[in-house]
């Protein structure tokens, strides 16, 4: 680890030694009548793992094939080459990680997949 890291940066104000005494008056001045605000804890965040990844993925095509609903207006809208899309996008992530899945998640892949196949051919066109 460099001395340099953790440490910031440097601001050089080139403006006029007066300006910048005005300045940093009247900031000190709006500080002292502004109660600090308070941090709030971050946020956090969903484990992200190779399961919860799928099941976004699956939730995407689900609203795609108009059985979520759009949370902003409520509609159901279908899209049916974005489910394809994500049917072969799930089908390639089952493939490359062939024998590297516990078999819960081999499981999960499984049964979106075929349920998403399911669905897409009950609303493709003939």
């Amino acid at each position: 680890m460099s001395d340099a890291e953790g440490e910031g940066f440097v601001i050089k104000d080139k403006r006029s030694s007066k300006q910048s005494e005005e300045e940093a008056k009247a900031s000190d001045e709006s500080q002292k009548k502004e109660p600090a605000a308070k941090e709030e804890p971050p946020s956090q965040a969903a484990e992200l793992n190779f399961s919860t990844f799928v099941l976004s993925l699956a939730s995407s095509a689900f609203y795609h094939l108009g059985d979520i609903p759009d949370p902003m207006t409520g509609k159901k809208e279908e899209n049916l080459p974005a489910v394809k899309q994500t049917i072969d996008i799930l089908i390639m992530l089952q493939e490359k990680t062939k024998n590297n899945l516990d078999a819960e998640e081999a499981k999960l892949i499984e049964q979106l997949i075929y349920e998403l196949q399911v669905k897409y051919l009950a609303k493709k066109p003939k």
